[in-house]
């Protein structure tokens, strides 16, 4: 990977990747993906861009509706997170989805797109509940640095990364990113592609003073709860997704510029 000019990037994913907490429902989501779309837009005019992804899906989602839809494009560049909400789900089905997820990577070799993805950062620093995942958070990771080294893709390691221990990067749940956040994700998206004037920098400390002990940790873990597992739990039982009735925000390829008028992002 070098400093090309894409013509047609496609994102797909979950809510990171929809941009959740850049922005909100009423003035627009932004996040990472638009923001890397807006970089290469920069370098080479005329890059094309679809958004498909949606809060709370999971593997199977992205493997039966978005991937297909995506491929259908014909991208030559495609950026996939996905996986935490599978993560996060109780019950047996999580193996089945990490087969699911090396087919998705599969697919996405076999088009020839330029592919980035991503690992999930380690949320037991962050959240006392994420040691009742961290296992999993290790297993999805390891399909995932796999899938990344079998194929080419380009990675965005945030397990390791020192950056992501940082509260400022992510929103008052602990578990989706902060604008800071999603700034960092593009530069590091960026680096992936080995983009020219990209570096590590992204994943390094900022020398912020962390001042995240157990109490912090708990009221994170509560907004967590009241959040994120009472509402799942409800929809849940409902068979239902936070998800469900959302179109993705650009559900079709359209110029970067024309998205860059109407959102005010810049790179």
């Amino acid at each position: 990977m070098s400093d090309i000019g894409f013509s047609r990037y496609v994102a797909i994913g979950d809510s990171q990747t929809e941009g959740l907490w850049d922005g909100d429902d009423t003035r627009g989501l932004i996040g990472f993906a638009d923001r890397l779309a807006a970089t290469l837009d920069n370098r080479h005019p005329g890059l094309l861009y679809a958004n498909l992804a949606i809060r709370g899906k999971r593997v199977i989602d992205v493997l039966e509706d978005q991937l297909p839809r995506a491929l259908s494009m014909d991208p030559d560049l495609v950026t996939v997170c996905i996986g935490m909400n599978d993560v996060t789900r109780p019950g047996r089905t999580f193996a089945k989805a990490m087969d699911d997820l090396d087919n998705v990577y599969r697919q996405l070799a076999e088009s020839g797109a330029t592919v980035v993805t991503t690992t999930f950062p380690d949320v037991a620093k962050m959240l006392p509940v994420g040691r009742l995942i961290g296992a999993r958070i290790r297993e999805v990771n390891a399909v995932i640095r796999q899938a990344a080294d079998r194929h080419g893709f380009g990675l965005v390691d945030l397990y390791d990364a020192e950056s992501m221990n940082e509260t400022s990067n992510w929103s008052h749940d602990r578990m989706h990113a902060s604008t800071r956040g999603h700034i960092l994700f593009a530069e590091a998206a960026a680096e992936a592609l080995e983009l020219p004037g990209s570096n590590h920098d992204w994943a390094q400390p900022s020398g912020e003073e962390i001042q995240d002990g157990f109490w912090q940790r708990m009221y994170a873990q509560g907004q967590w709860t009241r959040g994120l597992l009472i509402p799942w739990l409800w929809r849940h039982a409902r068979g239902r997704s936070s998800g469900d009735g959302r179109d993705p925000k650009y559900g079709v390829l359209q110029p970067v510029s024309q998205l860059v008028r109407e959102t005010h992002l810049t790179a």
